[in-house]
C-alpha cells in the first residue's frame, strides 16, 4: 500500500499545506517537490525589499532548516516533477534526475509560469521576468549595468520593479497593452490614481500601446519597438504581463483543467483524491458577496494560498471544511502602500473617503448598498476596519459610510442580525 503525500512545490501554499498537515496530526511521509534548488521561501518581496537590497536570500526562508526535518517534511529540490503517475491506490512522481517519489496522496502546489512576449527579438540579452529567487538576482545584477528600463504591463510586479528602478536612479518607461494599469485588481478609480501618482514621481507611463519587436546590439536588447514605429531606448526589459498556471503534470492524470486544476470547496480535483492549492488551483469564488458575480476564481496571493491550504489539510485528515474567507491583497510601491480587502466584481458604486491629494484615502466599491470591498491607500486603520468587517459578515450603508467618523468606530456600531 502506497503512503504517504507528495505536494508537487515547494511554494507558500505548498509549505502552508505541509505545516498544517502535521499540526493537524497527520503522521506520514511529507515530500515537497521543487525544481528551484533553493529551500522555499517568500516571494512577493522579489519585486519589493530583495530588488532594493533591503532583504536578502537568507531573509526570504519561510523556515529554518530543522523544522521540515523535525517535522519529516523531506525536501527533494534541485530537480522539477517532470511525470506522475498513477499506481494502485496512488502513484509516484517522478523528477528530471531520475528520483521517483511514491505517494498515497497528491497535491499540486506548483503555481504559475510568466507568459511570454512572443515578438522579434524576445531572445535578446537583457530580457527578464520576475517569477523565482533566480530571475530576482540576475535582474538585481543587472540593474547596475544600464541607466535605461523598461517595464512591460502595467501590473503589480511591473509597478513595483519600475519604482526600484526609478529609486535606483533609472529613467524608467511602464508600456501597458490594456487602457488602464492594474485594471484586473482594482476600480476605475484607483487604477487612474496610481498612474497620476507614479507619472508625478517621474515614471514614464503609456497605455493602449502595442509591442511588435525588440531591438539589440551584440545579442542585447537596446530598445523596444512598438506599433507606431517608434522605439523605446532600454538596457534592460522587464516582461510582468501575466502568468499561465502550471497543468501539464495534471493534464498526465486527466484532472480537469481550465485556467489551472479545476478544484472543489474542498480543494479537490476532478477525480476526488487530488489536491490542488495555491495560484494553481480554480477554485469556487470563496468570496459569498461576489459569488454570484463570479462563480469561479483563480485567485494569485498569498492570502489565498495560505488560506486555502489550510482549508485543504481538513480534507486530508477527513474532516473537511468548506473553503470560506474574505480575499485581501496588498501591494507596496515605494512610499505608496495598497491594501485591498474583499473583491470589487459586480459593483455599481464608488465610494470615496480621505483625501487622495494627500494620498491617504479608501475607495469603497458596493453593489447596491452590499459593500463588496475596498481598495485603501496609505489608510492601514481603514483597511483593517473593512477587512475584520467583512470577515465579519457586517454591512455598511453608502450612507453610513459618507460619515466622518472612523470606519472603525461605523463597523462598531453595525449589529449582526
Amino acid at each position: 500500500m502506497s503512503t504517504g503525500m507528495v505536494i508537487i512545490g515547494a511554494s507558500q501554499a505548498g509549505v502552508q499545506l505541509a505545516t498544517s498537515l502535521r499540526e493537524g496530526g497527520y503522521d506520514e511521509r511529507i515530500t515537497l517537490v521543487d525544481g528551484a534548488s533553493h529551500e522555499p521561501y517568500q516571494r512577493p518581496p522579489l519585486s519589493k525589499d530583495f530588488l532594493s537590497g533591503v532583504v536578502d536570500a537568507e531573509g526570504l526562508r519561510f523556515r529554518e532548516r530543522d523544522y521540515y526535518e523535525t517535522n519529516n517534511i523531506v525536501l527533494a529540490l534541485g530537480s522539477p516533477a517532470v511525470k506522475v503517475e498513477r499506481v494502485g491506490d496512488g502513484g509516484v512522481v517522478m523528477t528530471a534526475d531520475g528520483r521517483e517519489y511514491p505517494y498515497r496522496r497528491l497535491a499540486f502546489a506548483n503555481g504559475a509560469a510568466p507568459r511570454k512576449l512572443e515578438v522579434p527579438g524576445a531572445d535578446l540579452d537583457g530580457i527578464f521576468s520576475l517569477r523565482d529567487a533566480d530571475d530576482a538576482e540576475r535582474l538585481k545584477a543587472s540593474f547596475q549595468r544600464t541607466d535605461n528600463v523598461v517595464i512591460i504591463g502595467g501590473g503589480f510586479i511591473g509597478l513595483e520593479v519600475a519604482v526600484n528602478a526609478l529609486q535606483q536612479g533609472k529613467t524608467v518607461t511602464v508600456l501597458e497593452a490594456a487602457p488602464r494599469i492594474i485594471g484586473r485588481a482594482v476600480g476605475e478609480e484607483t487604477s487612474e490614481w496610481f498612474l497620476q501618482a507614479h507619472r508625478k514621481r517621474g515614471i514614464r507611463i503609456d497605455t493602449d500601446v502595442q509591442i511588435t519587436g525588440f531591438h539589440g546590439e551584440q545579442g542585447h536588447v537596446t530598445g523596444v519597438e512598438l506599433g507606431d514605429g517608434s522605439v523605446i531606448p532600454a538596457g534592460i526589459v522587464v516582461v510582468g504581463i501575466g502568468v499561465i498556471p502550471r497543468t501539464e503534470l495534471a493534464e498526465q492524470l486527466g484532472l480537469e483543467v481550465a485556467n489551472g486544476i479545476v478544484v472543489d470547496e474542498y480543494s479537490l480535483a476532478s477525480d476526488g483524491q487530488t489536491l490542488a492549492v495555491g495560484d494553481v488551483a480554480n477554485i469556487p469564488n470563496p468570496y459569498d458577496r461576489t459569488a454570484e458575480a463570479m462563480p469561479r476564481i483563480r485567485l494569485e496571493s498569498v492570502n489565498n494560498a495560505i488560506e486555502q491550504a489550510r482549508f485543504a489539510a481538513t480534507t486530508v485528515a477527513g474532516t473537511p471544511a468548506p473553503y470560506k474567507s474574505v480575499p485581501w491583497f496588498w501591494s507596496n510601491q515605494g512610499e505608496v502602500k495598497l491594501q485591498m480587502a474583499g473583491l470589487n466584481m459586480g459593483y455599481d458604486r464608488v465610494l470615496i473617503r480621505g483625501d487622495q491629494d494627500a494620498d491617504k484615502f479608501a475607495i469603497l466599491y458596493y453593489r447596491g448598498d452590499t459593500l463588496l470591498g475596498a481598495d485603501c491607500v496609505n489608510s492601514p486603520a481603514d483597511f483593517m476596519a473593512i477587512r475584520q468587517a467583512l470577515g465579519k459578515g457586517k454591512h455598511l450603508s453608502p450612507e453610513a459610510a459618507l460619515s466622518s467618523e472612523p470606519l472603525k468606530k461605523l463597523f462598531s456600531d453595525v449589529v449582526i442580525a
